[in-house]
């Protein structure tokens, strides 16, 4: 794919016949509108914010544009650092973007400069926690519900019973070491026994 990617100061690579630019995110949306003006990616199909825990930057912007004319796909990266969590929006380019920014602000706190109607789209206003960070409990956190003058209580801590894990690779045989199984580690204690 020939791309003019001096100008954005992009860095472009190949693996498995996906096609991914990495740019700088005050480049963005110059990288993004000549995208879709002049190389015809005039579709975009998904935004997905990325938790890199442990690495810098931390957190990721990801972009998946496709182009008819092209018949191709191709993936822009954003980096985007936890201590200064903006990027600027793309609504204006392509409509599609208003909801994907939406889930990424929601669910990694990744602020949208110009979004038309920043808000949570999945948790209640005033909740204090992104859900889709790494760092964010499996079980959830105690939070207070925003009817809570109304009498609707808290939001408790999910039991792990059935929980939504991965066990990583051991001696025993899965069955025996799968933490979703039980709903506290006493418990998990107590059935190896």
């Amino acid at each position: 794919m020939q791309l003019n990617l001096e100008q954005f100061g992009g860095t472009l690579s190949e693996a498995r016949g996906e096609t991914t630019i990495r740019l700088p995110r005050e480049k963005l949306l110059d990288a993004c509108r000549h995208l879709k003006n002049e190389c015809g990616f005039v579709m975009l199909t998904d935004i997905a914010g990325v938790d890199n825990y442990s690495e810098h930057p931390r957190f990721e912007v990801v972009y998946h544009l496709y182009s008819f004319t092209r018949r191709c796909w191709l993936r822009l990266k954003v980096g985007v650092p936890e201590d200064d969590l903006e990027v600027d929006s793309v609504t204006h380019l392509w409509r599609t973007a208003d909801w994907h920014e939406r889930e990424a602000f929601d669910m990694y706190g990744i602020r949208f400069r110009n979004h038309p109607d920043l808000k949570r789209i999945l948790m209640w206003d005033g909740y204090p926690y992104y859900p889709l960070r790494k760092d964010f409990p499996l079980a959830g956190m105690d939070a207070e519900l925003r009817d809570a003058e109304a009498g609707a209580g808290k939001a408790e801590a999910a039991p792990m019973h059935g929980g939504p894990f991965v066990a990583g690779p051991g001696e025993r045989p899965s069955s025996r070491r799968e933490p979703r199984q039980y709903d506290t580690t006493a418990e998990q204690q107590e059935k190896l026994k």
